[in-house]
């Protein structure tokens, strides 16, 4: 099951063209994305209401979607405005439409009810297109693992030295710190410094440009958001003047911003960019962290791919808990009461809409005595 009332990254802005139609899974539902002529983004299901055949398929017409297998045309509500031959439309010839907001080079899509959409709890990402902050190219893989699985692994950097020694990571030591964790209204922020050592391999170079060559304090500090939402505050600084107390002088700062949506139940989308303040100008730095951070990721999608095989090769395995699945305990706590409280509300509105029909309505009231 998923959650249904927040806003998931259903794609970058530039995947969704002027002309084109995209589809796209997002917990379970097929979707289709496209622009109206002003430029705003729409999502339907990716469902004709006639036959099925997806809409994705079909044309673009001004702001509508025409299904190329019988020619029904629906506008951005998800309505059929029409259909070839026929003057009258079927009072039940809709789409499902969901609210889309696109925001810094995201498409967020909120999976609940549209009248409810809440932008207010759209995260904060705007250094994607800040001018102020270089950014990476746009960055997409596709896992075939449960979207969890993911969000644990952004849980806990413990893994850095083990997965990515050459990469992200670094020396041993970096495990053994344990991380602040403090709890938000919809998420968890963790707060993680590493002080006077030696940087890790995928800026050594960077920093050497700057004559920074010795030990660095370097801060790893994040809010993770539901419903798997990254916004971290990273770098590296030289070592003792007080990075930790804000002294950042010097040094070199990121804002990573990464997403786990979940396509299905076994299978989920990773969206990611490094917004950074230093060498903004310099294309071949943005191309080389690109191909760093990328190295890194696919070194996470190899170990945890095949962790979720193993798991599944024996349903009987009962992970084993232990001080470094505190974050990712929470976070799960937190998804798990979101989905129960949503399936309560949803109840809830089923047994008073079933009392309100008329058929109950009619009924007779029992009378004591």
């Amino acid at each position: 099951m998923f959650m249904k009332n927040c806003w998931y990254v259903a794609g970058w802005s530039h995947e969704v063209e002027a002309d084109g139609l995209m589809a796209r899974t997002i917990c379970g539902k097929r979707l289709v994305f496209w622009r109206d002529e002003a430029g705003a983004i729409h999502a339907l299901d990716d469902r004709c209401c006639h036959r099925g055949a997806p809409l994705s398929i079909g044309r673009k017409e001004g702001d509508n979607v025409r299904c190329m297998y019988h020619g029904f045309l629906f506008n951005t509500a998800g309505a059929c405005i029409e259909i070839p031959g026929q003057s009258q439309i079927p009072p039940k010839a809709h789409v499902r439409s969901y609210a889309v907001v696109e925001r810094h080079r995201w498409i967020w899509l909120w999976m609940g009810d549209a009248a409810a959409a809440d932008e207010s709890l759209i995260p904060d990402t705007h250094w994607l297109d800040d001018p102020d902050w270089a950014c990476t190219k746009p960055g997409r893989l596709h896992y075939d693992v449960n979207y969890q699985l993911v969000n644990d692994n952004l849980l806990d950097f413990s893994h850095l030295s083990y997965v990515h020694p050459n990469t992200l990571g670094g020396s041993e030591e970096y495990a053994q710190l344990r991380s602040k964790i403090e709890r938000l209204p919809r998420g968890l922020r963790i707060t993680r410094w590493f002080m006077d050592r030696p940087a890790a391999p995928f800026v050594a170079k960077l920093l050497a440009a700057k004559g920074m060559t010795g030990n660095v304090d370097r801060w790893n500090n994040y809010d993770f958001l539901l419903p798997g939402v990254l916004i971290m505050d990273s770098g590296f600084a030289p070592a003792g003047q007080g990075a930790e107390k804000g002294n950042r002088e010097g040094g070199i700062e990121f804002r990573h911003c990464q997403v786990v949506t979940p396509e299905t139940e076994n299978t989920c989308h990773y969206f990611f960019a490094q917004p950074r303040n230093f060498d903004k100008d310099k294309l071949e730095v943005s191309e080389a962290l690109y191909t760093s951070i990328l190295a890194a990721f696919e070194e996470d999608r190899a170990i945890i791919t095949s962790q979720a095989e193993n798991i599944a090769a024996d349903p009987s395995f009962e992970p084993v808990a232990c001080g470094l699945d505190s974050a990712l305990g929470q976070f799960r706590w937190l998804i798990e009461q979101q989905i129960k409280q949503e399936a309560q509300a949803e109840a809830a509105a089923q047994q008073e809409g079933a009392a309100n029909t008329p058929a109950q309505r009619a009924r007779p009231t029992a009378v004591a005595g």
